[in-house]
């Protein structure tokens, strides 16, 4: 993994205009989604103690799903902001430390939220489960957070280039991603018939769970740093491409979680088929 070097503090905390106007993007976004997930809260609140005399605008539901378009939109500022200071020779230690502290709002605290409030509480007369919600809830930011904090020391200029570390892939799954699939999984559920509901809801908190210790596993995921506009691809990879964005129009919601859901799992499938390769190699007898 390769890391730039820094000759003074000068240098390291350049601000670039345009990579970290795409990281306030990204903070914007989360900072709003967490807005409309407590005013989702309260409204749906508010409409049982009174829905009489309360007129309300917009429904939980509304307001939880412009909260998961938020996260997405930040999913794509996240992506657009590395990729600019890769681009312009315009990366700087500024920009990386304010990129990890935008993700962890918008891709740490903000998927907790929406999950607490919406898929891990849907009554009040469950006790243990909310209080499952609480720590699963907790347990996915904690590992977001030590994600974002282990990314930043692997990558510290301070520290020598170490070849066991992937290059082109990142080192458990990207905190982006997990709040994508969380994200689109919140839009299919609100697209579900009402009777299937709970039972998806019963399910959210192990995936949760299991999406928290992706992010801190050492699984390889491909990060397409390497991809630029010399890149080259093979017709198999433009027709997938194509058929994606065909997929995308057609179904909409649902095509959005299915690419985040395989990008989760091509991680794991491509780890177990590299381990089993490995196992599989003899050994050297001397």
């Amino acid at each position: 993994m390769e890391t730039p070097r820094y000759e003074n503090a000068s240098q390291a905390s350049r601000i670039y205009f345009l990579p970290n106007l795409m990281t306030a993007g990204n903070l914007f976004c989360g900072f709003t989604a967490i807005m409309l997930c407590v005013e989702a809260k309260f409204t749906a609140r508010i409409e049982m103690i009174d829905t009489l005399n309360y007129a309300v605008q917009k429904t939980p539901a509304q307001l939880y799903e412009k909260a998961v378009w938020f996260i997405l939109a930040g999913v794509l500022f996240d992506s657009l902001d590395g990729r600019l200071a890769r681009l312009g020779g315009q990366e700087s230690l500024f920009g990386k430390e304010f990129d990890s502290l935008a993700d962890i709002v918008t891709f740490g605290i903000a998927p907790a939220l929406l999950a607490m409030f919406l898929l891990l509480s849907p009554t009040q007369d469950m006790p243990v489960y909310r209080l499952i919600g609480w720590i699963v809830s907790f347990f996915y930011l904690a590992c977001s957070a030590i994600r974002l904090a282990r990314f930043n020391v692997i990558t510290s200029p301070l520290l020598k280039p170490d070849e066991r570390l992937p290059k082109y892939d990142f080192l458990g799954l990207p905190v982006p991603a997990a709040a994508g699939t969380l994200a689109s999984l919140v839009m299919v559920m609100n697209r579900l018939p009402p009777s299937l509901v709970p039972a998806t809801t019963l399910i959210l908190p192990p995936f949760l769970f299991i999406v928290a210790l992706l992010m801190v596993s050492t699984i390889h995921y491909p990060s397409f740093k390497h991809i630029d506009w010399n890149t080259r691809i093979r017709v198999q990879g433009l027709v997938l491409c194509l058929l994606a964005i065909v997929l995308i129009y057609q179904f909409h919601y649902f095509a959005i979680a299915g690419i985040f859901v395989s990008y989760l799992l091509y991680g794991i499938v491509r780890h177990f088929f590299r381990r089993r390769g490995q196992e599989s190699v003899p050994e050297n007898l001397d």
